[in-house]
């Protein structure tokens, strides 16, 4: 029996990533500290294919009742829900820890447009 799930990363996700190495690169004039952060944030995504559950839920409502997962990576939190039935982990935005959370996910997008 495998029980490892399938993580996917949306569009929506990946540009919050670019857009936060690009920050960090060119804004604060730190590219290593940039490409560093995208590694562990792949890095940490990946773990997500073994128990995925292990993840508390957002305390954030209506996001907690819909089952959307935060995962806390150094300043950022990767929002994420469980396919159980496909065993698939998508994973829907990446925000850093200090913005207004619920400001920021009602603008993401549960599903890859």
């Amino acid at each position: 029996m495998d029980d490892r799930y399938e993580v996917k990363v949306t569009g929506h996700a990946e540009a919050a990533m670019r857009e936060i190495a690009r920050y960090i690169a060119f804004e604060l004039l730190a590219p290593e500290a940039a490409v560093n952060l995208l590694v562990i944030l792949q890095q940490e995504m990946e773990k997500l294919a073994y128990m995925p559950g292990r993840v508390h839920l957002t305390p954030e409502e209506p996001w907690n009742s819909e089952g959307i997962h935060r995962l806390p990576v150094k300043n950022f939190y990767v929002y994420f829900w469980i396919d159980e039935d496909r065993k698939k982990v998508q994973v829907i935005d990446v925000i850093y820890i200090k913005r207004d959370q619920q400001r920021q996910l009602m603008n993401m997008p549960l599903e890859d447009e």
